[in-house]
């Protein structure tokens, strides 16, 4: 059973939300910068995984428990808070892999695949507003016939998936086009800092969260 007009009401609900600026949207414009639209995808897929986990326990119910214990999210995001602020040091200094080299703007040195899949994971899981938000924004939408898991709720997970997926190729793709407009040598320590201070960022809102 699918109730369309919840459906219709949730997808521009849903794609307003992700658009909106927020850790994850500044992370993916940040590596546009840096590595790359293709580059930036392995953040997005590690991100959207993330996202499926937290929306899919939230729909279950697990997140209001996982929530109770705040020790292990303090400990968590602390941990990421740090890594992102250090990456967002590195690339102020323009070094690090992620840092555009003064030589040339070709993006060869960059992470690993899976360092930046791990980087959008973390981000999505580890801010405790992120369990609350969709704890609070789910319920209005889903369908409990037959419990959590029907045919409804899997595709308001799609929506998701799709909407948080979109937002960030967008962002991405802005920052793949300041990085053309910077591309002149003198520019590449000043696209450099920008980057950084936006990965500073990141991680200071995931530690303050």
């Amino acid at each position: 059973m699918i109730d369309v007009t919840k459906l219709l009401l949730f997808i521009p609900t849903m794609i307003l939300i992700s658009a909106t600026p927020g850790m994850c949207m500044t992370l993916a414009m940040t590596l546009g910068m840096t590595v790359g639209l293709k580059r930036t995808a392995w953040m997005m897929a590690g991100e959207v995984t993330g996202v499926a986990l937290v929306s899919t326990l939230s729909g279950l119910g697990v997140a209001s428990l996982m929530l109770r214990y705040p020790t292990a999210f303090t400990v968590f995001k602390l941990a990421g808070g740090l890594y992102m602020g250090w990456l967002g040091l590195q690339l102020w200094r323009s070094r690090g892999a992620m840092a555009i080299s003064t030589d040339e703007m070709d993006g060869s040195a960059v992470p690993a695949g899976r360092m930046l899949a791990l980087q959008g994971f973390v981000t999505a899981i580890a801010n405790p507003k992120g369990w609350a938000f969709f704890m609070a924004l789910l319920p209005p939408f889903m369908l409990t016939v037959n419990g959590p898991i029907n045919a409804h709720n899997g595709v308001i997970l799609l929506i998701i998936l799709l909407s948080e997926l979109l937002c960030m190729t967008l962002y991405a793709t802005g920052g793949k086009a300041l990085r053309k407009l910077l591309k002149e040598r003198s520019n590449v320590a000043v696209l450099n800092r920008i980057a950084g201070t936006l990965m500073i960022g990141v991680g200071v809102w995931l530690a303050a969260s």
